[in-house]
């Protein structure tokens, strides 16, 4: 009966989609390419408008690197999974099998990254991101970067892992393109600078947070427990379609090689081919899941430790602001700070403004409820990891002065992979007076202390509501 629902569901899927076929690519959940999402928005969110009287004065950035290589741990992943096709080809073999129905490429295959001995570094697909996201950004904010560079107008920050400062510098080059003197395409030299980091609470509290780690580690198995269903559901599938004795396991690491495959090599007819339309759309939600609860809404110390870095934004715009106020601004008054880091900073930040809630969910947020997981397939969901932090994902917020405006002189604009985003702390819009962003967003979050939160000793942190209505 589950196999029987899965098929009809993937063929209605395809019949609603029948003018935009579906791409598997826009599905990766947080292993998805930023050029494949990144023009996808909101169709039915109007953004605000920006009054003429309205200049930006500063820009914060806040990025995940970009595309990257599987990191070692998959690496060996992948060389099991090459060894455990081998494995069911052989068995099935010696069982006097028919295997009419076993996909060609099963047969020899090794991974593509087979003989690599480290991971985990930005390719060249993840350094054209971030090198287009600079050009963009310098075209469409002129009047903050419209200033020679000076590494204290604009502040580069990274981690001291490799992809993000390796990001960092392909974001400079295409920001600081034709703007100085080396080599033909007159680049020019820009710092960047990297805490420490057994102790950068800024951009990798995820590390030094001691709670957060035990928290993490207790809720691993809830997590794994929840995928279960989805998995065992989408195994009895292939086994039934391709007649091999394939487990859970290889179902999972089968997901995992259609999600490196499709989005490092732009490969969809191998392991994302033996999925349906719709179990892509189930294993993409689990991964959702995942996501939720162990780095987003689904506990509020996943993004409490995330305080330091939303402290350090508003203080950028409070300076930014003094600075516009006086007389005589120093000539290297910083007009942007530009941080580069992972999905485990990036979507702490996004929940701490309170970004792509459902409903009410602000108020039980602000209130420091449990949320309920995201809903699943084919119900529809804000809470997608391939739009919420995709390789490159970023989120700017635009300081504007607004002097002819009566009530306040300065609004912040939130964009969200370069889209303006609403804030439901902001009655829902994207453009928001700096004070009322201070007060209903920022203040609710500032009586939490990161030491406190971090490496005090807690009570275990609350749980969410794990209701399993969705299950088939």
């Amino acid at each position: 009966m589950a196999a029987f629902m899965l098929l009809l569901l993937s063929v209605l899927i395809t019949h609603s989609n029948a003018e935009e076929p579906f791409d598997v690519r826009k599905h990766l959940s947080t292993a998805t390419r930023y050029d494949v999402v990144k023009d996808i928005s909101d169709k039915l969110y109007v953004p605000s408008t920006i009054p003429d009287q309205c200049t930006p004065i500063h820009l914060n950035l806040v990025a995940r690197h970009g595309t990257r290589a599987p990191t070692k741990k998959k690496l060996k992943e992948l060389d099991d999974l090459a060894m455990r096709l081998g494995v069911l080809l052989q068995d099935a073999k010696e069982r006097n099998l028919a295997l009419p129905k076993v996909p060609a490429w099963f047969w020899g295959w090794k991974s593509p990254w087979k003989g690599k001995l480290k991971g985990g570094e930005l390719i060249s697909e993840g350094e054209e991101e971030l090198y287009r996201l600079g050009i963009r950004m310098r075209d469409k904010f002129p009047q903050v970067f419209n200033e020679d560079y000076h590494s204290d107008v604009y502040s580069v920050k990274a981690t001291q892992i490799p992809r993000a400062s390796a990001s960092a510098v392909a974001f400079g080059m295409g920001l600081l393109s034709g703007r100085g003197n080396l080599g033909p395409g007159r680049h020019r030299a820009f710092a960047v600078t990297s805490e420490s980091r057994a102790s950068d609470i800024w951009l990798r509290f995820h590390d030094c947070c001691q709670n957060y780690k035990a928290f993490r580690k207790s809720q691993e198995p809830t997590v794994h427990k929840l995928k279960e269903p989805i998995l065992d559901e989408i195994t009895d599938a292939l086994v039934k379609r391709y007649e091999l004795a394939f487990t859970r396991q290889d179902t999972s690491s089968l997901w995992y090689l259609c999600k490196q495959e499709a989005s490092l090599l732009n490969i969809t007819d191998q392991a994302c081919a033996l999925f349906t339309p719709f179990e892509v759309l189930l294993l993409e939600w689990t991964d959702d899941l995942e996501l939720f609860i162990l780095k987003g809404y689904g506990n509020a110390l996943n993004y409490r430790m995330g305080v330091p870095l939303l402290e350090d934004v508003v203080q950028s715009m409070e300076q930014a602001i003094k600075t516009n106020e006086e007389e005589h601004a120093s000539d290297t008054s910083e007009k942007a700070r530009l941080r580069f880091a992972h999905a485990e900073t990036l979507l702490p930040f996004t929940c701490l403004m309170g970004l792509f809630l459902e409903g009410s969910e602000f108020e039980k947020i602000q209130k420091e409820e449990p949320l309920q997981l995201p809903p699943k397939p084919p119900q529809r969901r804000n809470w997608r990891g391939s739009l919420v932090a995709p390789f490159a994902g970023n989120n700017m917020l635009v300081l504007y002065s607004c002097p002819a405006k009566s009530s306040t002189n300065y609004f912040v604009q939130v964009l969200h992979n370069e889209h303006p985003t609403p804030m439901p702390g902001c009655n829902n819009s994207d453009f928001c007076p700096f004070e009322v962003f201070k007060e209903r967003i920022v203040a609710p979050h500032l009586k939490h202390n990161y030491n406190t939160i971090c490496n005090s000793n807690m009570e275990e942190p609350e749980q969410m509501s794990f209701t399993r209505t969705w299950s088939l």
